[in-house]
């Protein structure tokens, strides 16, 4: 039995795996940075050891320091949450070399599935429908311009060890197909350092849909329906949802069997996601496979009451699933919108800094995922991402009324954030009548993007705000005798800082 975890990882994803830790009364161990000295994580673990300086490439990736630290701490398991090593089937493989037990596939499915050319490859021979286009990488311009001429302009360029909207280039002339290729490559290398590209045919206007699957060692694989994740950004989501408006009852069932063949084709073991696109005629077509605990995970949770992080950790210790597929439904509708440190009215510009004052939203369906608390520095190292707000309700209406509720109950000073963004999004008609696809931040970027007077108003007053607080904590100070105040300034200040307040 697994009896101590290390969280390699940090922010919200390490906070929340910790929790089911802590439930299922195993010990927990967090890894921080110079960055997150003063994290929550760190707190809340049962113990904490320093990785290194802040950057990624010193500390959280540092596989081998991870590993050291394991070793030291004495833990059963690692999980690697999402993002940074929870990919990394050298990193998988070195668990295994030393003993401890990694929290998700085996190396081998990681890399069938990472790289994106195998994947499509595996998908064909176990029958999933993929998207026409290479079976092999592209490099030749003869090899190149014939594809093209038999699938058909538009067409995407992918990075095979690509990810997050890096390595792709859309292709809707001719003229700048080789030119989109090398760009491709470029970035490739940069990003994966592996230039691979492949080819695949532009599905206009597509649904993003994905399947959770959960797998265990006795060969039982389920799939706990799909999620909806089509209010995207620069290939990167934004809002997700479940069930989708879009799927009907028969095309679930066909893209759940769909995703179960898929996961079974890598003898698949723990938690993962089989992505589909699907076009406007309701076609699905494999996109890629994600191989570890996705973001949007609570979602599902909300709607099957299962708890996918205590599912892994119950897999890997080799214990058989708590359920069988004809067990698990769905009950309500569940919303999840992704809050940033980032301001979207000015090109979603990252904005790190200290938070002044933190008031998260509650009440009947809310649940909130986050790691920031008042007095802390959000670091500038890391993804924006500082929260998450999960809504459900009995129908897709309420959970849509009860988000944009709790998007007016997030406040936050001292930092911008996308809440404002992310409330209009739930106030679109559009969105709100489930008729949206991969396209509809851009088709609705002046509704969305532009900024109002009455938002500008509220910015200087959050400010005002901020500054007040501030300033009371100085009052505070000199009574107490620390430091001399210009007390002619600074009562006119306090006066015209106390009307703003009252003002608001």
């Amino acid at each position: 039995m697994i009896k101590k975890i290390l969280i390699a990882n940090r922010g919200e994803i390490a906070v929340r795996i910790i929790r089911s830790c802590r439930e299922l009364g195993i010990r927990s161990v967090a890894v921080f940075s110079d960055a997150d000295r003063a994290a929550m994580h760190v707190r809340y673990a049962s113990e904490a050891y320093y990785i290194g300086p802040s950057p990624s490439r010193e500390s959280y990736l540092f596989a081998e320091k991870i590993i050291q630290v394991a070793l030291q701490a004495k833990v059963d398991a690692i999980h690697p949450g999402y993002g940074f090593l929870s990919e990394n089937a050298d990193f998988a493989r070195r668990c295994s070399e030393v003993g401890i037990k990694f929290i998700g596939p085996s190396s081998e499915a990681i890399t069938q599935m990472g790289d994106k050319i195998t994947a499509r490859q595996t998908m064909i021979a176990a029958g999933v429908p993929v998207v026409p286009g290479t079976q092999k990488s592209v490099t030749n311009p003869n090899d190149i311009k014939k594809i093209v001429e038999e699938i058909g302009l538009p067409v995407m360029i992918k990075a095979s060890a690509g990810g997050g909207g890096k390595g792709m280039r859309l292709v809707r002339d001719q003229r700048e197909l080789f030119s989109a290729v090398k760009m491709a490559q470029s970035e490739a290398m940069s990003s994966f350092g592996n230039d691979t590209v492949y080819i695949e045919k532009y599905i206009e206007s597509p649904h993003h849909i994905e399947f959770q699957i959960l797998a265990d060692k006795q060969g039982n694989t389920v799939h706990l329906f799909e999620r909806e994740c089509s209010v995207q950004r620069r290939h990167q989501k934004v809002v997700e949802e479940t069930p989708s408006p879009f799927i009907t009852p028969e095309l679930r069932e066909q893209m759940g069997e769909a995703a179960i063949a898929a996961a079974k084709a890598v003898n698949y073991e723990g938690a993962g996601t089989i992505e589909f696109l699907v076009d406007a005629n309701r076609n699905f077509y494999f996109l890629e496979m994600n191989t570890r605990l996705q973001v949007e995970h609570p979602i599902t949770e909300r709607t099957t009451g299962i708890d996918i992080v205590k599912e892994q950790i119950n897999i890997a210790s080799g214990e058989p699933l708590s359920f069988k597929q004809e067990e698990v439904f769905q009950f309500g509708h569940s919303i999840e919108c992704r809050i940033s440190a980032e301001d979207p009215f000015n090109n979603f510009m990252p904005s790190p800094g200290v938070v002044r004052h933190i008031s998260e939203p509650n009440g009947l369906g809310i649940r909130t995922d986050g790691y920031v608390y008042e007095g802390y520095e959000i670091p500038m190292h890391y993804d924006p991402m500082i929260s998450k707000v999960i809504t459900w309700g009995r129908t897709r209406a309420e959970a849509i009324d009860r988000m944009r509720r709790a998007l007016y109950e997030y406040k936050i000073t001292g930092v911008k954030t996308s809440t404002k963004f992310l409330e209009r999004i739930m106030m679109n008609k559009n969105f709100r009548d489930g008729k949206y696809d991969t396209h509809f931040i851009e088709k609705h970027s002046e509704e969305l993007l532009t900024p109002c007077a009455n938002e500008k108003t509220v910015s200087v007053d959050m400010a005002i705000i901020a500054t007040y607080i501030d300033y009371t904590n100085k009052m505070e100070k000199a009574a107490m005798g620390d430091f001399t105040l210009t007390r002619t300034n600074d009562k006119w200040k306090e006066y015209a800082l106390k009307k703003s307040v009252q003002r608001i």
